[in-house]
């Protein structure tokens, strides 16, 4: 894990009362955490992802695993270094709007 992923996780996710797993597979995939009941996946975004190819990437990689009914969030890691704490109310957020459903 990045330095990014292990702060989300182990400030925030491991202890968050509705379950995430974190490197879980899904098709030909590794996404960074899966939670199940809300079928959410959320993918810490590097540098890397805002080149041309990364970018193509990320879209082809979002779009298949959607077509699985889940919904994918990119967050870029400056905004884990920057504002971790509006991360994690935004994730929040979307998991209680999720089981709301």
């Amino acid at each position: 894990m990045t330095k990014e992923e292990r702060h989300l996780w182990y400030d925030f996710l491991k202890t968050y009362p509705v379950r995430f797993l974190r490197q879980k597979v899904i098709d030909n995939y590794i996404v960074d955490f899966y939670c199940h009941q809300a079928r959410l996946i959320i993918e810490l975004d590097g540098s890397q992802h805002y080149e041309e190819v990364g970018l193509i990437k990320d879209r082809i990689r979002t779009e298949r695993i959607e077509d699985r009914n889940l919904t994918v969030i990119r967050i870029p890691n400056n905004e884990i270094n920057g504002n971790f704490y509006g991360v994690c109310e935004y994730i929040d957020m979307l998991v209680k709007q999720s089981l709301h459903r």
